[in-house]
C-alpha cells in the first residue's frame, strides 16, 4: 500500500473521555497488573485491546486513541508486567509465556467486567506486544473480530555478531541477566517532537531479561511457522525504515497466516513506531477500516483432519523419506542408536517395549528418576527425560492438577457428583495426585485404560497410598460411546489426556465427547488436553514407535480445531493453561 500523503480525518474525541481511567486486573499467578479504558459515555458492545511496545507503558496510548475510536466500542490499554505502574522487575516476568497467560487473564477480565465476548474483541498490538498478541491467538485461538500486528518483534535486529548464541551462554551463568536496550527516539519516529518525548519519558524502562529477549525470538520463529492454522482476520504492518525488527519475518509470517481475510501495510518511509510516526493518521485510519468491516469473530474450523496444514504435514510425514537422503540417513542413525546403547536408558528401553506413547512410559517420564545401566545409561536416561516433549508433558501434569483442583472446588460448589472419570488414564497418576490433596480428600475417580499392564501399575500406585479404596482401574474403551455409558457412578468431572492427540481422525473424538456430554449431568465438568505444537514431530513420526508398534506419526490438531470440536459437542470453554514451550495445552469446558 503507498505511503499517503492525505489522511481522512479523525473520529470526534467526543465519542470517547479526553483521559482513559486506570484499572486492575488479577493474574493467574495473583499478580495485580494495570491497564487503562477508554468507554464511551454512551455505552459500548465491542472492544479494542491495545498492547504497547517494549519498555513502554498504557500512558503512550493516550494521543493515539482519540484516532482509534470507533462507535459502541471501549478500548483497553493493558500495562505488561514489569511496565510502567505494573509491579514487577523493570523488563523482566517469569518468562515470556508469562505474557501470553497475562493475555487470556485480561481477556477473561474484559468479557466478565466489561461484558464483552471475544468474538467482539478485536486486538490491536506493537512491537513485542504484537508478538504476545501473535503467540496468544496461535495458542489460545481466541475467536477476534480482528488482530494487528504492528511492526511485530518476530526478529529483533541484534547489531552485535553472535549476540542470540552469546545471551544464550549467558543465561546459563546468569538466568536473571538483564540487557540494555540500544533504541533511542530518533530510531523510533521520524517526528522530532515525539524523538524528545520518548527520550524524556522516565516512565520507559530500557531494561530487558535476557530470558525474555531469547524466548521472544523462540515462541516468534514457531508462530511464524505454524502460523498457518491461524485463522482471525489479520492486519500487520511493516516500516520500510525500521531499525528494530527485521521485516522479511514478517513477510513470512503474512504468507504463511491461514486468514482468510488478510491485509499486509508497508509504510515505505515510516520507522519502527507506526503509532509516534508522521504516517499515524494513516495507520490509526487503516486500522479502523479493517475493524469496522469485520463482523463478529467465528470459531476455527473443526475439519483439520480432512485438509488444512496438519492434514498436510501428517500425510508427508507418512511417506517415507529416500534411504540415501542427509535427512534419511539422520534419522536411521537415530533409530539404531536407540535400538543398541538407547537401551541403557530404563526410560528408552520402556519406550522401546511399551510403545512411547504408552501409561506405562508416561508414567516414567512423570517420575524423572534417570535410571539404566550405571553412570553411562543413567546419563543417557538424563538426556532423554529432559527432551524439550517430556519437559512439557511433565508441565501439562502440573496444569491438570490446577485444572483439576479448579474443577473440583466448582464440582463442590455445586453439588455435584464428587467423582472423577478418565476414560484413557492409563495408571491415573495425576489422580491419584488429586486423590491424595486436600482439595480432592472427598473424591473419588474411576480410571478406565485399554492397558492391562498400565492399570496394574495403576493399583499398585493406589495401594502404596493408602487409596485403593476410592479409586477403581477398570478396562474401557474411551471412543465406544456404549462402553463410556457404563461408567458408574456418575462424575461430575471427565478427563481425556493425552489420548486424542494420538488419533489422527476427528470423527471417533466426536462419538467420544458427544458420549461425555451425555454421561455427565448438568454443570458437569470436561477437563481435555491438546497438543497444538511439537518441534520434535519429524524425528518421532521417523525414530519412535507406539503402542502397537508402529511409527508413532502424529497429527497435530490446532487448538482452535480441539476448541470446536468440544463446542460442537455441546460443551463452553471455560479455561486453558498452556506449557512454556507452546506444545501441550489442558482446557476446561462446561456443560451447560
Amino acid at each position: 500500500m503507498p505511503y499517503m500523503q492525505s489522511m481522512d480525518s479523525a473520529p470526534s474525541p467526543q465519542m470517547i473521555p479526553p483521559t482513559g481511567t486506570r484499572a486492575t486486573f488479577t493474574a493467574s499467578d495473583g499478580e495485580t497488573l494495570q491497564y487503562k479504558i477508554w468507554a464511551p459515555v454512551s455505552g459500548f458492545k465491542r472492544a479494542m485491546v491495545l498492547l504497547h511496545r517494549g519498555h513502554e507503558h498504557a500512558d503512550r496510548w493516550d494521543s493515539v486513541v482519540p484516532h482509534l475510536a470507533l462507535p459502541d466500542t471501549a478500548i483497553f490499554a493493558w500495562e505488561a508486567r514489569g511496565h510502567g505502574q505494573s509491579p514487577g522487575r523493570r523488563g523482566h516476568a517469569p518468562g515470556f509465556m508469562a505474557y501470553v497467560r497475562d493475555l487470556e487473564t485480561f481477556a477473561d477480565h474484559i468479557s466478565e467486567t466489561h461484558g464483552v465476548p471475544r468474538e467482539r474483541m478485536s486486538v490491536v498490538a506493537h512491537s513485542v506486544g504484537a508478538v504476545v498478541a501473535a503467540v496468544w491467538a496461535h495458542d489460545y485461538a481466541p475467536p477476534l473480530a480482528a488482530l494487528v500486528l504492528a511492526t511485530p518483534a518476530f526478529e529483533v535486529k541484534l547489531y552485535v555478531p553472535g549476540a542470540l548464541a552469546a545471551t544464550r551462554l549467558l543465561l546459563k551463568v546468569k538466568p536473571d541477566a538483564t540487557i540494555k536496550s540500544y533504541v533511542n527516539g530518533a530510531w523510533l519516529t521520524r517526528d522530532g517532537v515525539e524523538q524528545r518525548a520518548y527520550d524524556a519519558d522516565k516512565t520507559i524502562s530500557k531494561d530487558i531479561s535476557a530470558r525474555i529477549l531469547v524466548e521472544l525470538f523462540d515462541s516468534a520463529q514457531r508462530v511464524i511457522a505454524d502460523a498457518a492454522v491461524m485463522t482471525q482476520p489479520l492486519l500487520l504492518f511493516s516500516a520500510g525504515d525500521d531499525s528494530v525488527v527485521k521485516n522479511s519475518a514478517h513477510e513470512r509470517f503474512f504468507l504463511r497466516s491461514g486468514a482468510t481475510v488478510n491485509e499486509h501495510v508497508a509504510l515505505p518511509h515510516a520507522r519502527h513506531a507506526v503509532f509516534h510516526d508522521l504516517c499515524r493518521e494513516e495507520v490509526c485510519a487503516s486500522i479502523r477500516r479493517f475493524v469496522q468491516a469485520q463482523p463478529d469473530g467465528t470459531p476455527a474450523s473443526s475439519r483439520g483432519d480432512e485438509r488444512g496444514a496438519t492434514k498436510y504435514e501428517y500425510d508427508t510425514l507418512r511417506q517415507p523419506l529416500p534411504k540415501f537422503s542427509p535427512k534419511g540417513l539422520s534419522f536411521a542413525v537415530q533409530r539404531l542408536s536407540m535400538k543398541t546403547m538407547g537401551k541403557l536408558s530404563e526410560g528408552i528401553s520402556t519406550g522401546l517395549r511399551t510403545g512411547f506413547d504408552s501409561g506405562e512410559s508416561l508414567d516414567y517420564v512423570y517420575r524423572n528418576e534417570a535410571r539404566g545401566f550405571p553412570v553411562i545409561g543413567q546419563m543417557i536416561d538424563r538426556g532423554y527425560l529432559n527432551a524439550i516433549g517430556w519437559r512439557g508433558i511433565r508441565q501439562r501434569r502440573e496444569m491438570l492438577r490446577a485444572a483439576l483442583q479448579r474443577a473440583a472446588a466448582a464440582v463442590r460448589k455445586d453439588g455435584l457428583p464428587r467423582q472423577v472419570a478418565d476414560i484413557a488414564g492409563g495408571a491415573g497418576r495425576y489422580l491419584l495426585d488429586l486423590l491424595a490433596s486436600p482439595e480432592g480428600d472427598d473424591f473419588s475417580a474411576t480410571c478406565r485404560d485399554r492397558s492391562e499392564t498400565a492399570l496394574a501399575c495403576g493399583r499398585t500406585s493406589a495401594e502404596a497410598l493408602g487409596l485403593e479404596m476410592r479409586i477403581t482401574h477398570e478396562k474401557g474403551d474411551a471412543f465406544d460411546p456404549a462402553s463410556i455409558a457404563t461408567i458408574a457412578p456418575q462424575p461430575g468431572i471427565a478427563v481425556v489426556s493425552g489420548l486424542y492427540e494420538l488419533f489422527p481422525a476427528n470423527e471417533p473424538l466426536r462419538r467420544s465427547l458427544g458420549a461425555l456430554h451425555a454421561l455427565l449431568p448438568r454443570n458437569g465438568w470436561l477437563l481435555y488436553t491438546c497438543q497444538p505444537w511439537h518441534p520434535q514431530v519429524e524425528m518421532i513420526a521417523r525414530v519412535l514407535t507406539n503402542r502397537d508398534g508402529e511409527p508413532w506419526i502424529m497429527r497435530r490438531r490446532a487448538q482452535g480445531e480441539m476448541d470446536s470440536l468440544v463446542r460442537e459437542a455441546g460443551f463452553t470453554k471455560a479455561a486453558q493453561w498452556t506449557d512454556d514451550f507452546g506444545i501441550f495445552t489442558v482446557a476446561t469446558a462446561r456443560k451447560l
